[in-house]
């Protein structure tokens, strides 16, 4: 039974993989298909009338899509106030994003400073730099895109993201707020207690500058976020809302014309995006781990309600192949093995606009994944990015 077929073109040479339990869209089946040209030409049951690469009964799955990785800076400083000459941190970088299946990736860079690191607005410039760089010398082997993580309580994030949301690798953008006592953070107690640890001051004194902190940053935060919104509509790039934990956050993404709540903190907050149609993503680390690390939803509870489209790796790489295979594994969950690779290749994908990749079928961009699986954990063995072997 042939799924998918198209004539391979004159001169083309024709790539094979036999023998392999090839995820579709909706179905595993054992089969064979062919690549010509980067792309896929055929996707067959049964055994390969002609020669070919024999994968032994193993997975083959389409190249992972990650919208979501911040890893790249921890290449930079690979120990705190060690900074890494970038081009070589984007190198480390991309050999741990192709190990772990990724073959495209959305390197979530952040745009303005943080309380906690001040030194992100003069990286930012030299992280793209480095991959636009690396990329165009084909120094990488997963296809690097940009994701604009913008901190809206910074003063110069709009300035900085309106240097750069025009550069051709930038292809997404996502607003942020990371402060004591909001969204992600809600222990805005911990914070207090932190801060009279760490500096000696009183407690009157440590309530009343973590106010002032507050109250500074919602006056920035008032024309940072509109701006930030209007250059994505204006450069016609997808928009996340991230972290959304109270209803009203729903509503203000809604309102930005936001259609993806990225990270959503609470149960409610996710109910209501899923009610008004947006997508959500959810981190591959929380369902891993079997919680949040900031003491938030835990994902598995969202995936319980069907309220997760998207899995994004976060901060380990890796954990976007263990956890399609985890989820498709727990009974406790609807989600079957196709399914689950959906929320880590076609639905990212298409989120992105990326409408070339994401799913083995004809005429798709032949970014694919051989896996073995050993005890429960899947690896990966051989990857391939547009019909290139890479891994």
């Amino acid at each position: 039974m042939t799924f998918a077929d198209k004539t391979v073109p004159t001169g083309s040479e024709l790539t094979v993989l036999k023998n392999a339990r090839i995820v579709l869209g909706e179905e595993v089946v054992c089969g064979h298909l062919s690549v010509a040209d980067g792309r896929i030409v055929a996707v067959d049951t049964g055994r390969a009338p002609q020669a070919g690469l024999d994968l032994d009964g193993d997975y083959l799955l389409p190249g992972l899509v990650d919208i979501h990785t911040d890893h790249f800076e921890k290449h930079l400083y690979p120990r705190a106030h060690v900074r890494w000459d970038p081009l070589r941190a984007a190198m480390a970088h991309d050999a741990q994003i192709i190990g772990s299946g990724i073959t495209t990736v959305f390197d979530s860079l952040c745009v303005g400073a943080t309380i906690k690191n001040p030194e992100r607005r003069e990286i930012l410039a030299p992280m793209i730099d480095a991959l636009e760089r690396a990329q165009a010398a084909g120094m990488l082997r997963a296809e690097h895109l940009v994701h604009l993580r913008c901190e809206i309580t910074d003063d110069q994030t709009a300035r900085l993201t309106e240097e750069n949301i025009g550069k051709a690798i930038v292809r997404m953008v996502s607003v942020m707020e990371h402060l004591p006592g909001r969204r992600q953070s809600k222990n805005i107690e911990g914070y207090i207690q932190r801060r009279m640890a760490d500096t000696g001051e009183p407690r009157h004194e440590a309530e009343r500058v973590t106010q002032e902190l507050l109250n500074h940053s919602d006056e920035i935060s008032a024309g940072v976020r509109p701006a930030v919104v209007a250059l994505a509509h204006l450069n016609k790039l997808p928009l996340l809302s991230h972290d959304d934990t109270e209803l009203e956050h729903i509503d203000e993404a809604l309102a930005e014309g936001i259609s993806v709540s990225e990270f959503p903190c609470t149960l409610e907050a996710a109910r209501k995006a899923r009610q008004h149609g947006m997508h959500a993503v959810g981190g591959a680390p929380n369902v891993i781990r079997g919680g949040s690390q900031s003491g938030n939803v835990a994902v598995k509870d969202l995936l319980a309600e069907d309220l997760v489209d998207i899995l994004a790796s976060d901060y380990v790489p890796r954990s976007l192949l263990d956890c399609a295979f985890m989820v498709a594994a727990d009974d406790r969950l609807a989600a079957d093995l196709p399914a689950a690779v959906r929320m880590v290749t076609k639905n990212p994908a298409a989120v992105a606009g990326l409408a070339d990749r994401g799913e083995i079928a004809a005429g798709k961009r032949a970014d694919l994944l051989h896996v073995g699986v050993h005890d429960g954990h899947p690896f990966v063995k051989q990857a391939w990015r547009a019909g290139t072997r890479v891994l």
